[in-house]
Parts: C-alpha cells; structure tokens; sequence
C-alpha cells in the first residue's frame, strides 16, 4: 500500500490538499530523513515528518473521517487564528488527538450560518473546489427595490472585478413582504469566492444587509443547532458527502461520552466569552430553505439519543420584522 505523501497527510488532518503541496514545495515535510517532492509515495513503513514532527504511520494511512456542521455566529471569523484577536470558529470545536479540523470554506465575519469542518483534506478540497459542482444556499436580506429583471440578470449571470458569477436559483421567501424595503430571498451558487453573495447584489445597486447560510451540497443547518454550537454527522450523511465528489465511504468514529463532557464544559466557558451585543439581539433568521427547484426543502434533525438524522419539515416561521420596513 503506497500513495501521494500529500494525500496521506491530508488524511492525517495536516491541512488540505493546496496547503500541503505548498508544505512540500517548501521543504517542510520529509520522508525517512529526506526532503519530499511533490507526488513522492510513500507506504507504512516510510518515516514522514513535518515541521520536523514525526506523523503517526496509523494517522497516515487510517481509512476515517470526521465531519462537523458548525452554526456560525456573526462576529467570529473562520480563520484558525486571527491577528486581531477576534473570536474564531476554531475556538469552540472538539479537541482531536492528532491532526486538525479543516474549514471547507470561510463565512465572512458578518455572514452567519452552516460551516462544514472536518478531518479529512481530500474531502474538503474536493467539496471546496469549483468543478465539484458541489452548491451552497444562502438565506438574504435585501435592501432596495429589488425588481424581477435584477433576479433575471442575477441568474444569467453578471461581470464581476474578479470574473463572471451568477445564482443557480433565486427564490422568494414564502413569508416574504414585497412592499417592504427589505425582502428575503434564498439564493444558490456553485462558488464560494469572497463575498460573493454579497457583490452581485450589490452589482444590481442593492444591498445585502442580512446573510445566513442554510446549506452546502447534501448537507442542511439543522433548525435544532443553535449558534455558537456544532453536531456531529453519523455515517450516512458523510457518506453522502462524499459521493457528491466521488470519494469512497470509510469509517467514521464517534466521540466518547468523556469527549462529550469536555466538550459541553468547553462550549459553556466559551460561550460567556464569544457572546456579542450583535449576536445577541439578533433573532434567528428563518431556517426553512427551499430548493433549487423552487420546492419545500427539509431540515435534518438529529433523531433523540442516536446518531441519525431524520428529515422532518423545518417550521414555517416568518422572517424576523420591525427592521426596515
């Protein structure tokens, strides 16, 4: 057994796939004592090191695989660390024993809603990487008269500084108010490049005052999961996970009842630290999302005392009023 030594420390949690080819690129890994090269094997028997810290062979090359939905609050950032010394995303998440979470993706620091994070570097760069076609929805306040040919040119797609974008879908809220200056939209797209979301509405001379995202690919922000807070996903939904980027299904291992409690002691001192005015006052926005084909979505929720999630439909609640009308 024999593989990219890349690939095995992305399985190792080191970083994603980008990432670590830069690593190799400049000459912080080794394998048996020597500096690696790109697309080098390697197999259980060889030593690989980074940084100059010798990686478990069993980290290398064990067939598992770890996802979290994470419910971002505004006001953390998803970097791991942050030179201003605002809250990260990092800060709330399980202890692993070796390796790290991967971020698939970034929500910009006023951007609220589902990150995906998870131990496996190959998934994240495949569910991150454009020709995955792997979508995101997204629930938005609009500010602005917001007419039907803005909606048509934003699915036909616009020039933006950094290239063409357009939504895949853009449906109304069912609760939505057009004789309000604010109105709710869901919107999909099948990029993630920063601020996206934001800059083709703004393309259209309108604003985005609201952003929460409600999905990525297969994988809903479970209405139960409050913010702040993250759940693991059982076997089927990684599994699910992965065939949207054609990666096989491996095992994934569950937390222990001890990482459990460390975890929620973790989560409680966190949460007197991570709270804003901001967060705060803010109602949650709605959580139902509706599909690219313009029909009722379901949010998963996590079946009572097991691992498995069961479809239910999410509530019909209104988008939060007395803002801007």
């Amino acid at each position: 057994m024999s593989e990219r030594v890349q690939k095995a420390l992305a399985r190792a949690g080191l970083g994603s796939r980008r990432a670590l080819e830069e690593a190799i690129t400049a000459g912080r890994v080794s394998v048996n004592g020597s500096i690696a090269i790109l697309g080098q094997k390697v197999g259980p028997s060889d030593q690989v090191s980074m940084d100059g810290q010798v990686i478990a062979t069993e980290k290398l090359f064990e067939e598992s695989r770890l996802v979290l939905v994470y419910h971002k609050p505004e006001g953390e950032v998803s970097t791991r660390n942050d030179p201003e010394g605002r809250p990260t995303i990092f800060d709330r998440l399980p202890k692993l024993p070796s390796g790290r979470w991967i971020a698939v993706g970034r929500l910009d620091i006023n951007t609220s809603g589902l990150i995906l994070l998870t131990t496996d570097g190959e998934l994240a760069n495949r569910l991150m990487h454009p020709s995955s076609g792997v979508d995101r929805e997204y629930l938005v306040r609009v500010h602005g008269d917001v007419q039907e040919a803005h909606l048509e040119r934003l699915k036909e797609g616009v020039i933006l500084d950094d290239g063409s974008a357009r939504f895949t879908d853009i449906v109304v809220h069912p609760e939505d108010d057009p004789e309000r200056s604010n109105r709710w939209f869901y919107v999909a797209l099948m990029e993630g490049r920063n601020r996206e979301v934001r800059r083709l509405w703004e393309s259209q001379g309108l604003q985005v005052n609201r952003l929460k995202r409600v999905r990525y690919g297969c994988i809903f922000l479970p209405s139960f999961l409050k913010q702040g807070h993250f759940v693991e996903l059982g076997q089927k939904e990684v599994d699910d996970l992965a065939k949207l980027v054609d990666l096989p299904s491996v095992h994934v291992p569950r937390m222990s009842p001890q990482e459990r409690k460390d975890v929620k002691r973790r989560l409680s001192k966190k949460s007197q630290t991570h709270q804003t005015a901001k967060s705060a006052s803010r109602k949650p926005a709605p959580g139902k999302a509706a599909s690219e084909r313009g029909t009722t979505r379901k949010s998963p929720e996590r079946r009572p005392g097991g691992s498995d999630w069961t479809p239910r439909p999410a509530r019909s609640s209104k988008p939060p009023s007395g803002r801007g009308r």
